[in-house]
C-alpha cells in the first residue's frame, strides 16, 4: 500500500508542498527515487538505508520506490531524507499513516541516524503552515528558527529513533521562542563604530542621517583620508531597529543562504554588506545553476557599501540600476524565473580622480583631464540619477583633526531622530504597503509630497538649471519629504526643497564647480 509523507521544497523564497510517496515491490533490496530529484536528493537512498539500519529499525527486503510529487517540480537539497525514512517505516508498519496525518517532516540524515541541520527551514515551515500542516518535525539545531512561525507546533529531533519514539512512546518537547524578546535584546555596542569618533564633516553626517531616516541612496566623494570609509562603518549604528515583518523577511533570506546560527535564529539588526571591487555581477545580483541570493538581496532592508566605487567594473555597477529602481531582482533561467527582494540603501565612496586630490585645498592633483574624465565615466548618468544624496567630503582642517573646539554627537543621539522620522513614515504609509519615503511610487509622490506655490516656483527654476529628469524630480521630492519628517513638519517647505537640491550637485564633467 502506498503511503504519503508531507514535506516541502524551496524555490527562491517560496515553499512548495511535496508529497513523499513510498511503496515497496518485490525484488532485490534497493531504493529508487523519481520526481525530478537533483544529485543531493538522489544520494538520499544511501543515507536513508544506513540511517535506518544504524537506528535499529527494519528496512524492507524488496525494492522501495519513492516518488516526490508533483513530479514536474525540481527537488533540491537534503531535507527529503527524514520524510523518506518515515515513509519507509510506515511501509514496515513501525508507524501508521494516521499518526503522521497532520505532520510535516524536514531534515537530513547522517549515516548513524542523527538528524543534521539544513538551510531554508524558516520558509519551509512557513510554507507547511500555509498548506494546513499543524505540526512539524525539524532538526534540533533548526528548532528555534522554525519556532519563529506562529500557530504551528515545532518539534526539534536529534535522531531518527527519537522521531519514531515521538509517535510511539516519548513525545518530543515542543520548541517555543519569544520573537519580541529577540528583537528587543539588541546590544548597542555590537556596532563597533560610533559617530562621536568622527571628527568634523557635519554636512556628511547630516546627509547620512537623512539617508538613514528615509532609506535613500548616497554617494560620498573626496580626498583620501577625509573620513568616508569611517563614516560608512558608523552608518549602521544610526539605522532604526527592524520591524517584525522586516526581521522575518530578512531571516528567510539568510536562512536559505545558510547564514543563520543556532544561537541567533532571528535577524535582529539591519545588514551591512561591504563589497570588494573584485566582485562579479553574479556575486552582486545572485544566480548560479540553482539561483541563490546575491549581495543586494543579503543587504535587503540594510546597506550595500561600495568602497572605491569607481574601481568596480562598469558592468558590475550597471546591474544595480534595475534593483535600485524596483526594489527587487529577477533571475531568469531556461526553466524558471526567481524574484528576490532588494530594498537596500546603496552607500558609495570614491575619490574625485585617480590620484585622489582633485579639488583638494592642500595637495595638488597630478591627473590629466583625460584621466579624470575616463575615471569618472565609470559612473553612468542613469546610475547617478538613482543616487539621492551626492556630497563632497573635504579634507579635515587642523582644528577638526585636533577636535579641541567641538564635542561630536553620538550615534545614539542621531539614531533617536532617525527612529522618530521612521515612525512618522510607518504611520503615514500603514495602508500603502511601504515603510519609507524612498519606496514611494510616482502616484504616492503626488499624494504625499505636495509643495506650496512659493516652493513650486523655485523648483521650476531648479528643474531648468540642473536639467532634472523625471526620475530625479521624484527622488528630489522624496528626499525633501524625509528632511521635512526629520524636522517634524507635515508640509514640505521651500527650505526643505532647497536642502534636498543641494545634496544632488555631483557633476561628472566638473565636480567642483
Amino acid at each position: 500500500m502506498v503511503n504519503k509523507v508531507t514535506t516541502a521544497t524551496v524555490i527562491g523564497l517560496n515553499a512548495y508542498k511535496v508529497d513523499v510517496e513510498v511503496d515497496t515491490v518485490g525484488g532485490l533490496p534497493y531504493i529508487g527515487i523519481v520526481g525530478l530529484p537533483d544529485t543531493a536528493v538522489n544520494e538520499a537512498k544511501d543515507r536513508v538505508r544506513s540511517a535506518i539500519r544504524n537506528s535499529n529499525l527494519t528496512f524492507p527486503g524488496g525494492k522501495v520506490i519513492v516518488n516526490l510529487a508533483p513530479a514536474d517540480l525540481k527537488k533540491e537539497g537534503t531535507n527529503f531524507d527524514l520524510p523518506i525514512a518515515i515513509g519507509i517505516q510506515i511501509e514496515e508498519e513501525v508507524l501508521k499513516q494516521e499518526q503522521i496525518q497532520d505532520y510535516g517532516f524536514i531534515g537530513e540524515l547522517s549515516l548513524d541516524g542523527s538528524i543534521r541541520s539544513i538551510t531554508g527551514v524558516l520558509p519551509l515551515v512557513m510554507g507547511l503552515k500555509s498548506f494546513g500542516i499543524k505540526n512539524v518535525i525539524v532538526p534540533k539545531p533548526n528548532a528555534k528558527e522554525a519556532a519563529l512561525v506562529s500557530d504551528i507546533n515545532v518539534f526539534g529531533a536529534e535522531n531518527l529513533a527519537e522521531v519514531i519514539d515521538h509517535f510511539t512512546e516519548n513525545p518530543i518537547s515542543k520548541t517555543v521562542v519569544d520573537i519580541q524578546a529577540y528583537l528587543n535584546n539588541i546590544n548597542e555596542t555590537d556596532y563597533g563604530y560610533d559617530f562621536k569618533d568622527v571628527k568634523g564633516q557635519q554636512k556628511a553626517k547630516k546627509a547620512l542621517e537623512i539617508a538613514a531616516a528615509g532609506g535613500h541612496n548616497m554617494l560620498m566623494f573626496g580626498s583620501p583620508g577625509s573620513g568616508k570609509t569611517l563614516m560608512a562603518k558608523c552608518f549602521p549604528s544610526i539605522l532604526p531597529p527592524l520591524e517584525l515583518t522586516e526581521a522575518l523577511e530578512l531571516t528567510k533570506i539568510y536562512s536559505i543562504s545558510g547564514l543563520l546560527s543556532e544561537e541567533e535564529p532571528l535577524m535582529r539588526t539591519r545588514p551591512f554588506r561591504p563589497v570588494h571591487h573584485t566582485a562579479s555581477p553574479v556575486g552582486i545580483i545572485g544566480g548560479g545553476t540553482n539561483p541563490k541570493p546575491g549581495e543586494i538581496t543579503l543587504a535587503h532592508r540594510g546597506v550595500l557599501f561600495l568602497d572605491e566605487m569607481v574601481e568596480f567594473p562598469r558592468n558590475v555597477l550597471e546591474v544595480l540600476r534595475q534593483p535600485l529602481e524596483d526594489g527587487e531582482v529577477s533571475i531568469s533561467r531556461a526553466k524558471l524565473s526567481i524574484k528576490y527582494p532588494a530594498k537596500f540603501i546603496l552607500l558609495g565612496a570614491m575619490n574625485p580622480c585617480p590620484c585622489g586630490y582633485l579639488g583638494d585645498k592642500e595637495k595638488q592633483c597630478t591627473c590629466s583631464e583625460f584621466q579624470i574624465q575616463r575615471y569618472l565615466a565609470k559612473l553612468s548618468g542613469p546610475l547617478l540619477d538613482r543616487i539621492d544624496l551626492q556630497i563632497e567630503v573635504p579634507r579635515l582642517t587642523s582644528d577638526e583633526l585636533l577636535n579641541y573646539k567641538t564635542e561630536e554627537e553620538t550615534s545614539e543621539q542621531i539614531r533617536k531622530r532617525v527612529v522618530r522620522a521612521r515612525k512618522i513614515q510607518i504611520e503615514r504609509y500603514k495602508n500603502e504597503g511601504i515603510l519609507t519615503n524612498s519606496e514611494l511610487t510616482p502616484k504616492l509622490v503626488k499624494k504625499y509630497c505636495k509643495i506650496d506655490n512659493t516652493a513650486t516656483e523655485m523648483f521650476k527654476v531648479a528643474i531648468v538649471k540642473y536639467q532634472l529628469s523625471g526620475r530625479r524630480y521624484d527622488r528630489t521630492l522624496k528626499l525633501a519629504r524625509t528632511i521635512a519628517d526629520l524636522d517634524g513638519s507635515e508640509i514640505i517647505s521651500q527650505t526643505h526643497l532647497m536642502q534636498a537640491l543641494q545634496y544632488r550637485m555631483f557633476n561628472q564633467n566638473n565636480i567642483y564647480n
